[in-house]
């Protein structure tokens, strides 16, 4: 029986509506054909357990383990277990940096500590500055919550790094906080320690506190990328981390905000940090108990370990693609992505880098992906977490892809160097 057609339609929310996932959007409205006589390949998922060669330490799992048998059963303080919030204050404190269980509010991974900062100091009429390219989920989260954003550039020819006059142009008196990310997703560039200090120089320069997107943090390859909290004196900032990268555990969900304010900044911002985490009543209890032997117990052979397979994987990927005409692979510095800038004009019936998604998928069943959802275009975002094999495999397709178009390119070109001389 057919069903009526309904002229009634029940309203959505303005939350709903302007609630966006860009890389759900962009998948759901790419043409994803492979050519079935070629293993899929994707290059395109953050998610470094898909493969099943980066897992977690057996002493991440035993830690779980036990906490089964203890009595976290049941609800606890909205924004934390004590022992939990203990163990990461010391785990993050420095000597410059001291930090108490009361600068720490967990969160239902890193983007619910973002959701949480932004939420707080954010408005309808205090916009954030966020980077370009940046995660796409800060957008999300300021068009869920109806705060405006504005954009300042990282520069792609000089490692990434923020282009602070225009950050500072972009700062008037209705501005919140300036939002950042070290190490970078999707850019895998990571800051020097000069250039976190000139960052927070310009929010000192106008009293604005920072929120900084830390998940990456320790995963760096070379030199020495610290905390901006660590690192600022009079800056109040809100570092927002979790266990989902360093500690390969995406899927259990358990992050924090580390609120770093010497001078007493944020006491008011701390009230509204703890009422905001009592929206979802706290993150997965299991998982919180068990973080402060995580923490004390995993050795540093796992993190220099992982490191090293990333880091191989990066120039793995940079030296198969940097002799490539079409494309520019920049070399990471941390994190788990690689930016790769395609050279459209180089390339035969090609526009723009969705095409060329759209076409290596087809052609090639190599699906990386296109970073426009992340602001910037014609480059697309490979990850460091795939096995070797299908690394390698991936690039000799790609640039199969590029050599194939290329022909054409040079074909025509051709034809149109020796017309002023056939004219002549």
């Amino acid at each position: 029986m057919r069903q009526p057609v309904c002229k009634n339609l029940v309203p959505i929310s303005h939350c709903a509506e302007h609630t966006l996932n860009p890389i759900r959007k962009l998948v759901d409205n790419l043409k994803i054909n492979p050519n079935p006589d070629k293993s899929f390949l994707r290059l395109s998922i953050g998610d470094p357990s898909v493969f099943g060669n980066f897992n977690p330490p057996p002493e991440v799992i035993s830690a779980v383990s036990e906490a089964l048998t203890t009595s976290c059963y049941g609800y606890v303080p909205a924004h934390g277990l004590v022992a939990a919030r203990e163990a990461i204050a010391q785990y993050y404190t420095t000597p410059k940096s001291t930090l108490t269980s009361e600068d720490i509010y967990i969160a239902s991974g890193c983007s619910d500590a973002l959701r949480i900062a932004m939420d707080c100091l954010g408005d309808s009429d205090r916009h954030i500055l966020l980077p370009r390219p940046g995660f796409s989920l800060y957008q999300t989260i300021a068009g869920n919550r109806g705060i405006p954003v504005k954009f300042y550039d990282l520069d792609p020819n000089n490692n990434w790094t923020v282009n602070l006059k225009q950050l500072e142009s972009l700062i008037d008196g209705n501005t919140a906080a300036i939002l950042v990310t070290n190490p970078s997703n999707p850019c895998g560039s990571a800051f020097s320690v000069q250039h976190q200090l000139e960052i927070i120089a310009v929010a000192e320069k106008y009293g604005l506190p920072i929120i900084a997107d830390e998940i990456y943090q320790g995963m760096v390859f070379e030199g020495d990328s610290r905390s901006f909290g660590e690192l600022s004196d009079n800056v109040p900032v809100l570092s927002c981390g979790g266990l989902a990268k360093r500690w390969l555990v995406p899927g259990w969900r358990v992050g924090w905000l580390i609120a770093h304010d010497r001078h007493g900044r944020l006491a008011t911002v701390r009230g509204g940090l703890t009422r905001l985490c009592q929206v979802i009543i706290g993150s997965n209890v299991l998982v919180q108990a068990a973080i402060p032997k995580i923490l004390a117990n995993v050795p540093q052979s796992f993190y220099t370990a992982t490191l090293t397979k990333l880091k191989k994987a990066a120039e793995i990927l940079y030296s198969e693609l940097q002799d490539c005409p079409q494309l520019r692979p920049i070399m990471p510095q941390g994190a788990m992505y690689m930016m790769v800038e395609i050279k459209v004009d180089m390339l035969e019936d090609i526009a723009n880098h969705m095409e060329f998604v759209e076409k290596l998928i087809t052609e090639q069943s190599v699906f990386p992906l296109p970073a426009n959802i992340f602001g910037i275009p014609n480059y697309v975002r490979l990850v460091l977490t795939v096995p070797e094999d299908i690394l390698r495999e991936a690039c000799h397709r790609i640039l199969e892809f590029c050599a194939q178009h290329k022909a054409k390119v040079l074909r025509k070109k051709s034809r149109t160097d020796i017309s002023p001389m056939l004219s002549s």
